[in-house]
């Protein structure tokens, strides 16, 4: 198949999606109302409740969703062959992700903003409340990890990309200080900030072939420290230092890359050299250790569908909405073009001969035990001036894939050693946006948590606390990061991500059982649930008796605990809801369901915000 052909196909089933199913949950399931005051009216500060022009917000929003996960999981799923994740990708949007976000945000919304957590304790009980809240820890904590493993594979022994890497951190601090203690301009910041992102890029050419290079070539647990070690001090220093300006920038980056590769795409017409289905569908796979069912959609994850959206559902995002009709393209609208940046990290991807893709995907050993030879790697690796050979993770092959395309256009070929690292950087931004963001909202829950043992701890302002729970975090996602690999982290942060969404499904579910007279809409949450606690649980069992478990160490049996502990988590909140529905059904017949009085109508909190 030709990759535009699977572009479009793609394209015209979000459209259609978008025109039809979008409009039947805005009128017939949620309901909006375009004349209800909305929080960001009602409870005006012009810092965290703001009315935000629709297109403003929703490019707020796809920033914050649109992380490294739409990227790297459909490139690791090409183990399966280019069908199983283009469909995943195309459904899964349309009928989970998609909804899954347009629902808590509608939630949220109506009810001043609150997180996620809270409107699982206001909708469903404290228990759910409180594990939810536990959950989301231990989400965030499995998902710091799983993305900084591919920042660590795609950095070591790589002095261009850790060099290019290296200036966006100054780049972004400058940026910050010059708007927030100069009050600089945003239009020259974005420029100046915008041209030293791609020096980084364009010097690490020459950083490479000369004697600083030794200064840039880290280990993969050297790297696995400096990350930590960034990830503390972003948490700990102010927001506007480092986390905001470097969103910032992203943001620019992100869309710019998409487009061009949309663009690449089209004009290239590259054919996808992955068969449609491969033989490690049926498990034993080199790189993802499952059958193609569950672990194309626990690979795939945030391609897909994501519960970290819900954070952001759940976060700034509710608090900006200036018109509930702008639910419609903010909620269900970003998450079709994230199933569009899926579908292109997929083609660029698969566009890669087989045998390729694997040996850059696989540990050296590993490939030999595949039986297959290489045909253009040497030249691939010549091209981009590294080498590329055993770098697991998704990042660099994804890079390469992504070069090659650029490379096609006319006038570039000569230029992918360019684009290649241009990629790097491109990935590696999204990831650490979500380590900075992560690492502080995990920092947050903990001082939450704590706090209600000992309570300066709950102190945001308090620094030992920052620092202290700053340092639990990090010690956290670090130390899995540290002793582990792909093959184990992946899959155990896509289990972690999708059960925070089959848990935000369940509590959409519950809000529309409550809400909506005819019981029989919240199918279309009930529905994406049901195959995604099924899909969660099955991959969870999985990896703790097939993966983590047969390892016999300790590294094997922490994974296996962490797992076994969120499976928990979500049973409880699973049964608790399964409880309540009973009841309520019981209570009120089919159709006379009504609107629960209790939910608090004054309470508001400042906004968290998560990349993922």
């Amino acid at each position: 198949m030709n990759a535009l052909t699977l572009l479009i196909i793609a394209l015209c089933v979000f459209a259609l999606a978008y025109r039809y199913y979008a409009v039947f949950l805005s009128t017939r399931v949620l309901v909006l109302d375009p004349a209800r005051k909305t929080p960001a009216h009602t409870f005006n500060d012009g810092h965290d409740y703001d009315p935000t022009n629709r297109w403003v917000l929703f490019g707020h929003h796809f920033a914050a969703i649109a992380g490294a996960g739409p990227l790297i999981g459909p490139v690791l799923a090409a183990q399966f062959g280019f069908l199983p994740g283009a469909i995943w990708i195309i459904i899964g949007s349309v009928l989970a992700g998609a909804v899954h976000d347009y629902v808590i945000l509608f939630a949220s919304v109506r009810h001043n903003g609150l997180s996620l957590h809270k409107i699982a304790r206001d909708y469903i009980g404290i228990v759910s409340g409180t594990a939810t809240a536990i959950a989301v820890l231990f989400i965030i904590i499995t998902a710091l990890a799983g993305l900084s493993i591919v920042v660590v594979n795609a950095l070591a022994e790589s002095p261009w990309g850790t060099f290019a890497i290296a200036v966006s951190i100054p780049s972004a601090m400058l940026v910050g200080i010059y708007m927030y203690i100069k009050k600089g301009g945003i239009i020259e910041a974005s420029i100046v900030g915008s041209i030293l992102l791609l020096s980084g890029v364009f010097f690490g050419y020459f950083v490479q072939n000369s004697a600083m290079a030794g200064y840039f070539i880290f280990s993969r647990q050297q790297l696995a420290i400096l990350l930590a070690i960034y990830g503390f001090a972003a948490s700990v220093l102010p927001v506007w230092i480092l986390l905001c300006p470097r969103d910032y920038l992203s943001a620019y980056l992100k869309i710019g890359t998409v487009a061009l590769l949309g663009i690449g795409i089209f004009f290239v017409h590259p054919a996808l050299k992955m068969p449609a289905i491969t033989p490690f569908i049926y498990g034993s796979g080199p790189i993802i250790p499952g059958s193609v069912w569950p672990f194309v959609c626990i690979t795939i994850a945030c391609g897909a569908i994501s519960g970290f959206h819900a954070l952001i559902s759940s976060g700034t995002t509710p608090k900006m909405i200036s018109n509930e009709k702008d639910i419609r393209l903010i909620g269900y609208g970003a998450m079709l073009v994230e199933g569009v940046v899926a579908i292109m990290a997929l083609i660029a991807a698969t566009c890669l001969i087989p045998a390729d893709y694997f040996a850059i995907n696989c540990s050296p050993a590993v490939f030999q035990k595949l039986g297959m030879q290489t045909v253009n790697l040497e030249a691939l690796s010549s091209m981009v001036q590294e080498n590329i050979v055993g770098r697991p993770g998704g990042a660099v092959s994804l890079a390469v894939g992504m070069a090659q395309i650029f490379a096609g256009i006319p006038g570039m070929k000569h230029l992918m050693g360019y684009w290649y690292h241009f990629a790097i950087m491109f990935e590696a931004l999204f990831i650490l946006t979500t380590i900075d963001a992560g690492t502080r909202v995990a920092r947050y829950i903990s001082q939450d948590i704590l706090g209600k043992v000992y309570p300066p701890l709950g102190n945001q302002k308090w620094i030992p606390g920052v620092i202290l729970t700053s340092g639990l975090v990090v010690l956290a996602w670090g130390y899995l990061v540290y002793n582990g690999e792909i093959a184990t982290i992946w899959p155990m942060f896509g289990v972690a991500n999708q059960l925070l969404a089959t848990t935000a499904l369940i509590i959409g579910t519950t809000i529309i059982l409550k809400n909506n007279k005819r019981k029989v809409y919240a199918l279309v949450t009930f529905v994406p649930m049901l195959f995604m606690l099924a899909t969660t649980v099955t991959a969870g069992v999985q990896n703790i008796f097939w993966n983590y478990l047969p390892q016999q160490t300790f590294n094997g049996n922490l994974n296996a605990a962490l797992s076994a502990i969120m499976l928990f988590l979500v049973s409880v909140i699973t049964v608790d809801s399964f409880v309540k529905w009973f009841f309520y059904i019981k209570q009120h017949g089919l159709f006379e369901i009504v609107i629960d009085k209790d939910i608090p109508s004054q309470e508001k909190e400042p906004a968290l915000e998560l990349e993922i």
